[in-house]
């Protein structure tokens, strides 16, 4: 694997920490206090972010191409 895909291979990573963080809190208790206009961002915030690991995906998948 090239550096820059490895590059690619560990943002990828490193995002899915992060979506899957953001839906715990989201889907937990500790969200609970949060206001709807901020609960809204932060759902939005998650939709791209996934968005954005699918394509990190879909390019990961090239690499092999």
């Amino acid at each position: 694997m090239l550096p820059h895909q490895q590059r690619v291979v560990d943002e990828s990573n490193d995002l899915k920490v992060k979506i899957d963080a953001l839906a715990l809190f989201l889907n937990g208790a500790a969200s609970a206090g949060l206001g709807t206009a901020e609960r809204g961002r932060l759902k939005r915030q998650y939709t791209y972010m996934s968005e954005y690991w699918v394509v990190l995906q879909e390019r990961i998948s090239a690499f092999a191409n």
